[in-house]
């Protein structure tokens, strides 16, 4: 076994980064038999350095990251300070510095993935970031690694805990939006400000990144369509309820029936009860991943937290440990398909659409007229309503998302129409 210890320089002390630091320090001798070498954390770049830090040597924090990444004798940088800026200028600091990288970064991993790929491939080092998608789950790897033998044709899952804790309070107690985001920011799950999280942002990012590892094609942050979840009302969930559904989050990567082209989007759905991704509760995470060889797969557990995301950290810190004792590299960027990213407007899928109407003699058949004209097929209609007021629900058959968008435009110039409260779409059927 090596005797000399690989150098670990850590970016960010956080909830994350303090827990990679603890586990560095207490599993060190385990640490050391998985991956054939002794590692020692040799420098720490923080913003406050005169914080207490418990288990981590004062000598070691620094506010000069750029310095740390530059020594040349660091063989992996460890970054959990996420953001663009200077996040991305110390990962390429570090490659032209000789050491590798592991990243949580989902936001630049989505915006700059492939110039950071190509970063580590010049410099002949690795990049590696478990931790950017879904907290503790093994996916990266296993979409990267296990399946890179079979072709991938959709991948849906709930990647954000914050907004599935919110949506299953809604479902379970009733609650309405409000109230939901206010008991998430009371137990922590939600930041002081859940815009990342409740509009969509950070689902996007991770969408983003699994897009283009399922898909071998580069997908961008700007590419993936993106719908927060702020409108969903309690009277969608009654609605999901009474199709045995409920509401979720979902970020969906699928390729097109011919293989031509991917999509990519996040947004608020309808799935029905009997689909593995109704039952994943609280702020858990869960993916479904669907290959022509392997099948329906799904990866489950918290998708978030100090502790579940720095064992994906350690657990990429052990590979590419392993890989600097072999002299070797991991799995790069897998971009060989190039396939094109279809708009939104050519997804198909099933539509739930709620509107207020004037509850008077005709209306229906105005309504469905509309649909016709727009080649939208209805599959139900639920109506109910009393003095002259009236709510009408439309559920429809398989629709390009142009054609809906284009039928609703026609439904709010009806008189008879007066509002579209709720488009709900319904996948995973």
């Amino acid at each position: 076994m090596r005797t000399r210890p690989l150098k670990v320089a850590l970016l960010g002390c956080g909830v994350v980064g303090s827990e990679v630091a603890r586990i560095m320090t207490t599993h060190a001798d385990d640490l050391t038999a998985r991956i054939g070498a002794p590692v020692e954390l040799a420098g720490v770049a923080v913003r406050r350095p005169s914080k207490v830090r418990a288990g981590i040597d004062p000598a070691l924090v620094t506010t000069d990251a750029t310095a740390l990444v530059k020594r040349g004798d660091i063989d992996v940088v460890v970054e959990v300070i996420g953001g663009i800026e200077p996040a991305r200028t110390l990962i390429t600091t570090a490659f032209e510095h000789g050491a590798s990288v592991v990243s949580a970064n989902k936001a630049l991993l989505a915006q700059d993935g492939a110039a950071l790929h190509a970063a580590a491939v010049e410099h002949g080092r690795d990049l590696y970031y478990e931790a950017a998608v879904a907290g503790a789950i093994p996916l990266i790897r296993p979409l990267r690694e296990s399946l890179a033998g079979d072709k991938i044709n959709r991948v849906m899952g709930i990647v954000n805990g914050t907004t599935n804790f919110i949506l299953d309070k809604m479902d379970s107690t009733g609650a309405g939006y409000q109230e939901a985001l206010d008991e998430a920011t009371a137990l922590g799950y939600a930041e002081a400000d859940p815009t990342a999280d409740v509009e969509a942002f950070d689902a996007a990012a991770k969408a983003a990144i699994l897009a283009g590892i399922a898909f071998h094609t580069r997908v961008r942050l700007d590419d993936v369509y993106r719908e927060g979840m702020t409108e969903v009302t309690a009277a969608d969930f009654a609605s999901a309820k009474g199709m045995g559904c409920t509401i979720k989050l979902l970020a969906i990567c699928e390729r097109a029936a011919d293989g031509g082209s991917v999509t990519a989007r996040v947004h608020p759905a309808m799935i029905p009860l009997t689909h593995p991704l109704a039952s994943v509760r609280g702020a858990y995470n869960a993916v479904f991943v669907e290959s022509e060889a392997a099948g329906q797969l799904m990866f489950y557990g918290p998708g978030a937290g100090g502790a579940p995301t720095a064992s994906a950290v350690l657990g990429d810190l052990v590979a590419v440990c392993r890989n600097r004792l072999g002299g070797a590299t991991g799995p790069g960027d897998s971009a060989y398909a190039q396939l094109p990213v279809s708009p939104m407007g050519e997804v198909v899928t099933r539509y739930h659409i709620s509107l207020d109407v004037a509850d008077k003699p005709g209306v229906l058949a105005q309504v469905a007229t509309v649909f016709a004209e727009h080649g939208v097929s209805i599959d139900t209609v639920r109506q109910s309503g009393k003095d002259g007021e009236a709510s009408l629900v439309v559920v429809t058959h398989r629709a390009s998302d142009a054609s809906l968008a284009g039928t609703v435009e026609a439904l709010r110039g009806l008189d008879t129409v007066r509002g579209v409260s709720s488009i709900m779409r319904v996948e995973g059927e």
